[in-house]
C-alpha cells in the first residue's frame, strides 16, 4: 500500500528529529565527528521532508540542496540564511567524513548541532502551515 506525500514528509521529518537526537547524544559523549555527521543528516532529511511535498527526490545530496534552494529559498519561502546554514553543515560533514586527519573540535560540533536545530525548526514550522492549508 502506498502512502501519501504527506505521510512521506512526516516520515522524513521523524528521521530528521531522530538524527538530531543522535547528534546531541554523540556530542554529549565526546563523539564530535559522529555528531557533525548526524547533525548534517538531520538537515538533509528535513530538506527531503519539504521536497517530498513536490514529489521530488534525488540520489545526490547536491540535487536535494539545489532543488530546495531553487524552489524554496529563491522564492522567499525560506530565508537565505537557511541556505547558508545548509551549505555550512554540508561542507563540515564532508570534511569530517572524508578528510584524513581532520579533527572535529567540540565547538564545531556544537555549532553544527545549533544550525541543524534552527533549520529543523524552520522546516517544521513550514510543514505545519502546509498541513493546515
Amino acid at each position: 500500500m502506498e502512502g501519501s506525500v504527506t505521510d512521506l514528509s512526516r516520515y522524513r521529518m521523524a528521521k530528521a528529529k531522530e538524527d538530531l537526537d543522535t547528534a546531541r547524544e554523540n556530542l554529549e559523549n565526546g563523539k564530535y565527528r559522529a555528531s557533525v555527521n548526524r547533525s548534517y543528516y538531520a538537515v538533509f532529511h528535513a530538506l527531503r521532508a519539504v521536497t517530498a511535498l513536490d514529489h521530488f527526490d534525488s540520489g545526490k545530496h547536491s540535487g536535494i540542496i539545489a532543488f530546495f534552494n531553487q524552489h524554496y529559498v529563491k522564492t522567499g519561502i525560506f530565508d537565505k540564511d537557511i541556505s547558508k546554514m545548509v551549505d555550512s553543515c554540508y561542507r563540515m560533514r564532508e570534511k569530517a567524513d572524508y578528510d584524513d586527519f581532520y579533527l572535529v573540535a567540540k565547538e564545531d560540533a556544537v555549532l553544527q548541532l545549533d544550525k541543524a536545530r534552527q533549520i529543523i525548526c524552520s522546516v517544521e514550522a513550514y510543514l505545519i502551515t502546509k498541513e493546515r492549508a
